[in-house]
């Protein structure tokens, strides 16, 4: 008999050891490519989601971007405004999920990017893998997954819990955002394992990474030769991607200064190479222990 979706799992399917909560297989994402977007918390992983998303839509795509973080400022600069989160919709319905209609729930933003906030539980009192899944489950009750082409997950942080690699069970593939920086890199790593993980058992696999908020790249690709990874794009830390989120604006919407119009190209470019990624073969890195990773990179 296999596992209830509401409780964790024990069987050991997501790895010796796993308590990881099962999404219901009903609730799987046809149609769409779907990415997730992980990193170090404050990478800018949702500057890069954002410009990604705008990217998309500006090569015609249908996007629809989930927000997977408490701070629910994901969507942010696609919408001009922090939305309320589908936890705390629900929660104002007394979960009756058939009151809804989506417009309480989603935004349409720049360029016609769909936006959701899933939210996250209180601190410390819940699972985030329960709010994505109620999410996911909201919006196919709906039919908004049907007309999209792209769903980009944005994850809390460099959290590697059950809970919020629950976007992996839905992914197709999955992007780390990092910086040129030990911290970053071991946090990549991590994820790396992480991901390499959920992929015994679903269909997510690694694209690469995105070098961000950073002037060169030589500890990142000095990285992603040790361990068999990809870098994707490289955004350097220019003032005008600051700006824009300053402004509540993605890059596509900013002046045409040359900063901008080169890394909105840069964006384009990796929105092109994710969509390809999904039909190509996937990189398979193998992550590196603590003392190897401290032996590359954390020392002279």
């Amino acid at each position: 008999m296999s596992p209830r979706d509401d409780i964790p799992n024990l069987s050991g399917l997501d790895g010796e050891g796993s308590v990881q909560v099962h999404q219901d297989a009903n609730l799987k994402i046809e149609g769409a490519k779907v990415f997730s977007v992980y990193g170090k918390g404050g990478i800018g992983k949702s500057t890069t989601s954002s410009n990604l998303s705008a990217a998309f839509s500006m090569l015609g795509k249908r996007v629809l971007q989930i927000g997977c973080d408490p701070k629910h400022d994901s969507t942010f600069t696609l919408t001009g405004r922090l939305q309320e989160t589908v936890i705390d919709i629900l929660k104002s319905v007394d979960f009756h999920a058939e009151e809804l209609r989506p417009e309480d729930f989603v935004t349409t933003g720049f360029n016609g990017v769909m936006c959701v906030e899933a939210g996250g539980p209180p601190a410390g009192t819940g699972c985030g893998g329960y709010v994505v899944g109620q999410t996911v489950k909201l919006l196919k009750q709906h039919h908004l997954l049907e007309d999209t082409d792209v769903v980009i997950f944005d994850v809390l942080g460099d959290v590697v819990c059950g809970g919020f690699a629950a976007p992996l069970q839905h992914a197709d593939r999955a992007v780390i955002v990092t910086a040129n920086d030990f911290d970053s890199i071991y946090a990549m790593n991590r994820i790396i394992a992480a991901v390499q993980a959920k992929s015994n058992n679903y269909k997510v696999r690694l694209a690469g990474c995105v070098a961000n908020r950073s002037r060169e790249t030589n500890e990142v690709d000095r990285y992603c030769d040790r361990v068999g990874f990809k870098r994707l794009a490289h955004m350097p830390d220019v003032d005008a991607i600051r700006r824009s989120r300053l402004k509540k604006k993605t890059l596509f919407e900013m002046p045409d200064e040359e900063d901008i119009v080169l890394a909105r190209a840069e964006y384009i470019r990796l929105a092109e190479t994710l969509w390809r990624s999904v039909n190509e073969p996937p990189v398979l890195p193998t992550s590196l222990p603590d003392r190897e990773i401290f032996e590359l990179l954390g020392f002279d």
